[in-house]
């Protein structure tokens, strides 16, 4: 029996309301799935656009520099 039956069986025997929870958990767990998956294309996209910044002279900034300042 797959981990999928064996979930199923467990639900069926479940109260609706309790099966309502279920599905939003799996939901939710999906939704993270998708949202985890996403953000490792975003690190590697980041990674690669960054690539070869650390060896460029940037400019040294100071507070003296700054047009606005928020406090």
């Amino acid at each position: 029996m797959t981990i999928a039956e064996k979930i199923q069986q467990y639900v069926r025997k479940l109260p609706s309301s309790a099966q309502v929870e279920v599905l939003e958990f799996v939901e939710y767990l999906l939704a993270k799935s998708v949202r985890e998956k996403n953000s490792d294309w975003t690190d590697l996209s980041l990674t690669l656009a960054m690539r070869g910044m650390e060896d460029e002279d940037l400019p040294t900034y100071t507070t003296a520099d700054l047009k606005v300042v928020f406090t």
